[in-house]
């Protein structure tokens, strides 16, 4: 029968409704020659746990008091390590005589029940029968290292498609004319990271493709309920039959240029990389200028730390366009979704000194050519992070 220490452990999950449980493992304790002791915590239920995405590239920390079972409490740190080959968060800041650290604690089931980001409740138990209360009193059966108890998750997870749908048709249903394409690109961003789990935790060139696609998915939903009846009601004559025509062909070209923009804007926001977008001061209007279009126009600042970038859904033909834009930027990025191009087209752009940056998915209908390397959209804004700090 388990003791007082799990009664108070269970009636504090219980009370606030969620509660992460994992073993104290050697490598939280140090005791596997780590270059850390701290408590590992999972990235799956990172929302619970940290306002800070798993985001590749970027180290992040917020700072929770931990009240533990010996009534002291510790001004914590949980750290998100997402720079250089570390992708884990962990739970650090302890004093010297912390006594759930040491090499005794191993295999001791932890219990964290995180009542908001910066007040977490910590309990530690040691006994196979408090370890056995807390996980049956929990419906946990901790097969691996962890587990995690929320009272408001459903008993079945919902199929992300079925969620991106529903949230989709949730967004129509309020609608009461044409939203902008700004917020069509927003909600779609939105409902992935809602709907797919880990979703921020995706390299860029993943995130961009589902931003595209699923925007697509809206669009065309959004077009189906308000051009409807148009398309539906008798025309009046051919010409207004063109004129309808024309209007919906011209309202999806200019939506798939938009909305390319609008994404990469939102992962070099995500990334803490500044930019302008288009400055008609300057010489072809480029998309977009990092670190900004004031860096661009102060004289003194120095050319080789500006990043110029032309966002076009296709390029085949209107790569020439960038090497007219930012005459001080030598070296001209074109990011595009272009299914493919010509080896001599690639050749041309070296030529030109034009880099072009294409998603990992869809480089594989690239040539292969010799001295030509196309950029990965992770390259790419790894790339400019570096710039912007140099």
């Amino acid at each position: 029968m388990g003791s007082h220490l799990a009664e108070r452990a269970i009636e504090d999950a219980l009370k606030h409704g969620r509660a992460l449980i994992k073993f104290i493992s050697a490598n939280d304790v140090g005791a596997t020659g780590g270059h850390q002791c701290g408590f590992y915590l999972p990235k799956e239920p990172w929302r619970m746990l940290t306002p800070h995405a798993p985001v590749k590239g970027e180290n992040k920390k917020s700072r929770p008091d931990v009240l533990w079972p010996d009534g002291r409490i510790t001004k914590s740190t949980v750290t998100w390590y997402g720079v250089g080959t570390r992708r884990e968060y962990r739970l650090t800041g302890f004093q010297r005589d912390f006594p759930y650290l040491d090499r005794d604690s191993i295999g001791s089931l932890l219990v964290i029940v995180p009542v908001s980001h910066t007040n977490f409740v910590a309990h530690v138990l040691d006994t196979d029968d408090d370890i056995a209360d807390v996980q049956a009193a929990l419906g946990l059966e901790v097969i691996d290292r962890w587990g995690i108890y929320d009272k408001d998750a459903k008993g079945e997870e919902e199929d992300p498609q079925e969620c991106i749908d529903r949230s989709f048709r949730e967004f129509i249903a309020k609608l009461e004319g044409w939203p902008k394409t700004a917020t069509m690109s927003e909600s779609a961003r939105a409902v992935l990271h809602k709907c797919v789990r880990d979703f921020a935790s995706k390299p860029a060139d993943t995130r961009l493709i589902e931003y595209m696609e699923r925007e697509y998915r809206l669009f065309q939903m959004v077009e189906r309920q308000l051009c409807g009846p148009e398309i539906g009601r008798p025309f009046a004559s051919v010409d207004d039959f063109v004129r309808t025509a024309s209007s919906i062909m011209n309202r999806r070209k200019s939506r798939a240029g938009w909305s390319l923009e609008n994404h990469i804007a939102a992962l070099l926001t995500e990334a803490r990389i500044p930019f302008s977008a288009r400055d008609a001061q300057i010489e072809g209007e480029p998309d977009l200028v990092i670190p900004s279009m004031q860096a661009y126009k102060d004289p003194s600042f120095p050319s080789e730390k500006l990043c110029m970038v032309g966002v076009k859904t296709t390029c085949k033909d209107r790569w020439r366009q960038v090497t007219r834009e930012g005459k001080r930027i030598e070296t001209k990025h074109i990011l595009t979704m272009q299914r493919g191009i010509s080896a001599k087209q690639l050749v041309e752009m070296k030529e030109a000194n034009v880099r072009l940056i294409v998603p990992k998915e869809v480089q594989k209908d690239y040539p292969k050519v010799p001295g030509v390397k196309l950029l990965q959209v992770e390259e790419f804004i790894d790339y400019a992070a570096k710039l912007v700090k140099a």
